[in-house]
């Protein structure tokens, strides 16, 4: 039988994405040749002690579980939307960590992020820099050092290494998509739906290649891959986190594409977990805190992280218990409009 749930949210790594059921027949793909999972510890800034701590203290609610197991059964992208705070990024850190997904791969949204920029980059001016200085070094055909080739000057974006044909499924933040121009969302879904896309310069380069392979940066690693005839095709679809902090609405199109999750506010319980992986057993004061914490939460709008910094502090500073009220109070200001309370 399948295995169900293949992540746990428990924060013990093992081997279950392995006994991952064949996909539905709509979402199987065949790209190749097939590459290896990537060491966890291939890409320095995925695994940064914030990134690191995160993925080993994340705390997920049985819904979150039930949903994530859902994205990767039907290889569909998971939204994930809530209040800033709520743990959205920090999932796919905990979800590759558990399941031995590699280094996760990140997408930073603004309103200039283009399609493009998630697939590669490519810089021409670079490679004409190259192609005069090859020429000004020989005459004759290029040098086996040669790197006025366009592959020399490519490198595939977050998005585009996602869907390299690995072994096993990449793991992909997609950041704050609610921040993209109006059109990203509807450009993401024949990406995402066909799990599959091309690069027009290597396309063009290889009809002169005699194999038509061109070996191309991957995101976050120093590490060349093979794109054949510039066609690139996903084999173990990625597990795509695309987060929101509801500042926009989406498509249908693009919405029914996807399994959303929406996190909400921890309750007191969830509160405490939170602390207790964090930094221990809550003590009386971090309990008085995180009753506070729940009171403001209630007329405006914080962060779990503004919590777990006071907490933090109140055990780390000799201060008295009035000092570390207001204290408290300014490392818990309210991140939008609040009505007037008076819980401090």
């Amino acid at each position: 039988m399948p295995l169900w749930p293949v992540y746990t949210g428990t924060n013990e790594p093992h081997d279950g994405i392995a006994e991952l059921p064949a996909p539905p027949p709509w979402r199987a793909f065949d790209g190749g040749p097939v590459l290896p999972a990537p060491d966890a510890a291939a890409d320095a800034s995925a695994v940064s002690p914030d990134r690191t701590h995160r993925a080993e203290t994340y705390q997920a609610t049985e819904e979150t579980v039930q949903l994530v197991n859902a994205a990767l059964y039907l290889r569909r992208p998971l939204l994930v939307t809530g209040p800033p705070g709520t743990g959205k990024s920090s999932l796919v850190y905990a979800v590759a960590r558990e399941l031995g997904l590699g280094p996760v791969l990140r997408w930073n949204i603004t309103s200039r992020s283009t399609l493009h920029d998630g697939l590669y980059q490519y810089d021409p001016l670079s490679r004409l820099y190259a192609a005069r200085q090859e020429a000004a070094r020989q005459d004759g055909p290029r040098g086996a050092d040669d790197r006025s080739g366009i592959e020399h000057h490519l490198r595939l974006g977050p998005l585009g290494t996602a869907l390299l044909p690995y072994a096993r499924p990449r793991a992909l933040l997609i950041d704050e998509i609610d921040k993209s121009d109006l059109d990203l969302p509807n450009d993401l879904l024949n990406v995402l739906e066909e799990g599959q896309y091309e690069i027009p310069e290597l396309v063009r380069a290889a009809r002169l290649a005699p194999d038509g392979v061109a070996e191309v940066l991957a995101d976050g690693t120093d590490e060349r891959v093979p794109v054949a005839r510039g066609r690139v095709r996903c084999r173990a679809f990625p597990f795509v986190v695309l987060t929101s902090n509801g500042e926009r609405e989406f498509p249908p199109a693009f919405l029914r594409r996807c399994v959303t999750l929406h996190l909400r506010q921890p309750d007191d319980r969830h509160l405490a977990e939170i602390v207790r992986a964090h930094l221990g057993e809550p003590d009386s004061y971090a309990r008085t805190l995180i009753d506070r914490f729940l009171s403001r939460s209630g007329v405006g709008d914080l962060a779990t992280d503004q919590l777990l910094n006071a907490i933090y502090l109140a055990r780390s500073a000799d201060l008295d218990t009035d000092s570390l009220d207001r204290l408290a109070e300014q490392l818990m200001p309210y991140l939008g409009r609040a009505v007037q309370s008076d819980v401090f």
